[in-house]
């Protein structure tokens, strides 16, 4: 594997300027870094930068964070991305396994673990697809199967999502397990706690699925604006109403 070709370091990485200082493999940043920045402005998006930051997404380790950006100044390589707080860019990221390999590198696992990472990915994919059609058995052991390959990111999202496809099956207590396991391997996951809360609201420990509701807001205040976070408030409130009469 050829880590430095692609791979730019910027000697000053605030902003971002377009020209090139120097050059510097990505694995000399790994045990520094914490977000990766995929560029999703015009020339980038249309090389397919959104498909690449969704994979990045679905197999980040939660302590990495990735998100989109503006332009990065490399038009014509792209897709771009930028790892931080090192300001390492990488180049031509145009595939899942060319954003597989760099996460791996980033984290400081080998092509197996990225590989296995890209198959826990799939799997999600295709058991959100079958949650959507309402068959929540398929959809759990797809799930299952994803989280038996040990991917090195991603898998606090494959917990989250088997709690939300057992709770449907009514399985409250797997649910719940699901969930704090989601909110342990990723602490500050706002869904983990979500679920967890919906678990708890299941199981009528109402007080408790409170605390876990607020927990989620306060990582997220934007959720108080949803419709499904505001009828979660609206039936819990209603259930605690009812339980002090």
């Amino acid at each position: 594997m050829n880590n430095g070709a692609g791979l730019i370091h910027l000697s000053n990485p605030h902003p971002f300027p377009p020209r090139i200082k120097s050059t510097k493999p990505i694995n000399a940043v790994a045990p520094e870094a914490n977000e990766i920045r995929v560029c999703t402005n015009r020339t980038c998006r249309r090389q397919g930068s959104p498909e690449v930051l969704q994979v990045l997404s679905g197999i980040a380790p939660p302590t990495i964070s990735v998100n989109s950006c503006g332009c990065l100044g490399q038009c014509g390589a792209g897709p771009n991305l930028v790892v931080l707080p090192s300001a390492t860019f990488v180049n031509h990221c145009a595939t899942a396994a060319r954003a597989a390999e760099v996460m791996s590198i980033v984290c400081g696992f080998d092509s197996i673990g990225c590989k296995k990472s890209l198959e826990a990915l799939s799997m999600r994919k295709k058991a959100e697809i079958e949650m959507e059609k309402g068959d929540f058995a398929m959809a759990e052991i797809l799930l299952s199967q994803a989280i038996d390959l040990n991917p090195i990111g991603g898998i606090h999202y494959i917990y989250k999502d088997r709690s939300v496809a057992r709770l449907a099956m009514n399985k409250t207590t797997d649910a719940l397990e699901d969930a704090v396991e989601a909110a342990t391997l990723a602490p500050r996951y706002p869904k983990a706690y979500i679920c967890k809360g919906d678990a708890l609201m299941a199981m009528e420990q109402y007080e408790a699925a409170g605390d876990s509701y607020s927990i989620a807001l306060e990582l997220d205040p934007s959720i108080r604006r949803s419709k499904s976070f505001k009828a979660r408030v609206a039936k819990l409130q209603e259930k605690l109403a009812s339980s002090n009469c």
